[in-house]
């Protein structure tokens, strides 16, 4: 029966309580949320700085990418197995779970005696990290009532913003002053504050009893998930390491492509006949999870532009020091955040579509204007443009996410959370291999059409030209601008993908959402109770 019509067959919202009671004590849950959240976000952005050492340190530097590549790929993989995982047996010790683990594969990253095992390590990171980002967002949904669900996710939206800008920074301070190692061991003390709040503040239950026992025994598809954690891994191997690795059409990359393909029908015939399926036919049969799935995945399709691209726009086009290049895109994740917080005044008059409609339609204006840019151009330029992007894509993404989490029960609310963010993180990965196609495509085409003169020595690919325009004196002034206005025209054609990659979210939302997002009668309950108790007042 879908959970959107009936309420009866789960928990409330108010099933969820902070220190024993329904609303009570949310500051310190809410606290734990953020700080859990800070593990993940720092992770993606700390170890960056810290390469050149660590590579120094341990060797391995025809393998480090696996650094990030293995940690995502955990992530990824992981995030619908806790999804269903959490609505089976309760947020609280799958969260709890998930920060243990994420904290013991710190520790023994700290350890790591090789590359090797260091990137073995990470993989147990992110392990831990697929549990916490799944299941902080569900737990945000639980504790607060429609209304209210902007804030908590516009909090957990700044961790993200904070952690982009600080991240990097403090990576490199604690590499050089401190050793890269204590990049895994401060999350030791940040996890171990989140754990005792969990711990002390944070109760699943009803009329302020722990939450009751299902009516039978739970059973976990664990035949479900390795299937997943198989396709998933396949699939996110071939996007990653095609092209970089090895050549799209050779034999790994069949291999791992046609691997996928048998991976997914096995996983498709398994979950069919599962009685209780990590991913439940549901999530794709009803249109407005399946809307918004498509379009968070065309969301990190086109992420890839601004984030993977647009630094090195900035350092080798504008000539800025990574410094100055860092802030050109930092100004996206401060617009994104304040956004957010203020979408709920835009969806509660326009409707959730509408604003995420008009929050994707800006995105695309925003990543069309970029090619219209001059050349060289100023640092606030782009700037201005990443900080419009932020503020449109906050109207998108927050409204859909929270338009799913309320068409859904609390025994539901797990899995349309992950499978919405599972999407999101797929979009980016099959983004980061297609423009990254794209981008060498266009650079070896600019190479291959350079004036004869000064077609001698020139660079083979873009990050090659990166170091080769990082060094003075060694090209001839029109060689060095020859250079940058290819770089110049390879960022232009990925933003004109991401903006291709935008419509096809507008197209998706357009074509399958509902114009009104059906709200569960476990959300309605709640918001008639809140509507009461505010004309009460």
């Amino acid at each position: 029966m879908s959970g959107t019509t009936k309420g009866s067959e789960s928990a409330s919202d108010t099933d969820i309580a902070a220190g024993g009671a329904p609303g009570s004590g949310r500051g310190p849950v809410a606290a734990a949320l953020m700080l859990s959240m800070a593990l993940a976000a720092l992770d993606s952005t700390i170890i960056a700085t810290a390469i050149p050492q660590i590579v120094g340190d341990l060797g391995g530097f025809a393998v480090f990418s696996w650094l990030f590549s293995g940690y995502l790929l955990a992530v990824t993989v992981t995030l619908p197995v806790y999804g269903k995982l959490s609505d089976t047996f309760g947020r609280k010790p799958i969260l709890i779970a998930g920060i243990v683990l994420f904290l013991v594969g710190s520790l023994a990253c700290a350890g790591a005696w090789n590359m090797a095992s260091l990137i073995a390590f990470r993989v147990l990171q992110g392990l831990g990290g697929g549990a916490l980002q799944g299941t902080v967002q569900t737990v945000a949904a639980d504790l607060y009532p429609m209304k209210e669900r902007p804030k908590i996710q516009a909090k957990l939206s700044s961790v993200w913003a904070t952690s982009a800008v600080a991240g990097p920074a403090l990576g490199g301070l604690l590499a050089t002053y401190a050793g890269w190692r204590w990049i895994f061991l401060v999350n030791v003390p940040v996890g171990a504050v989140a754990l005792w709040l969990i711990g002390r503040y944070f109760f699943e239950n009803k009329g302020g009893t722990e939450r009751p026992a299902p009516a039978h025994r739970p059973r976990v598809d664990w035949p479900g998930a390795l299937a997943i954690f198989a396709t998933g891994g396949l699939l996110l191997t071939a996007l990653v390491q095609g092209g970089v690795a090895w050549p799209w059409l050779s034999t790994p990359s069949l291999l791992l492509f046609g691997g996928t393909a048998v991976c997914a029908a096995a996983t498709v015939l398994i979950e069919r006949r599962a009685a209780e399926p990590i991913i439940p036919g549901w999530v794709w049969r009803r249109r407005t999870i399946s809307a918004v799935n498509l379009a968070l995945g065309a969301l990190g399709l086109l992420m890839v532009a601004p984030t993977v691209f647009l630094p090195t726009y900035a350092q080798t086009v504008l000539g800025l020091g990574p410094t100055a290049a860092g802030f050109v895109l930092s100004v996206m994740t401060l617009s994104w955040p304040v956004s957010a917080a203020l979408s709920s005044h835009v969806y509660n008059r326009i409707g959730i579509r509408n604003c995420a409609l008009t929050g994707m339609a800006a995105a695309a204006l925003c990543l069309l204007a970029f090619p219209l840019l001059p050349y060289p151009g100023a640092a606030w330029q782009p700037a201005l443009i990443m900080l419009a992007l932020g503020a449109s894509l906050g109207l998108f993404q927050l409204p859909l996410i929270i338009g799913v989490q309320s068409s859904v029960g609390y025994a539901e609310r797990g899995t349309a959370t992950a499978s919405i963010l599972f999407c999101r993180q797929v979009g980016q990965s099959l983004g980061a291999a297609l423009f990254g196609a794209i981008a060498n495509s266009t650079l070896n085409d600019r190479l291959a059409h350079a004036p004869a003169d000064i077609r001698t020595g020139l660079p083979g690919d873009l990050d090659a030209v990166s170091h080769a325009l990082e060094k003075a004196g060694a090209l001839t002034a029109r060689a060095a601008d020859y250079l940058r206005r290819a770089v110049d025209t390879t960022v232009d054609h990925v933003y004109l993908g991401a903006a291709a990659a935008a419509a096809l979210a507008v197209l998706a939302l357009l074509l399958l959402a509902p114009r009104r997002f059906p709200v569960h009668a476990d959300a309605r309950t709640q918001r008639e109770t809140d509507d009461a108790g505010a004309a009460a007042k």
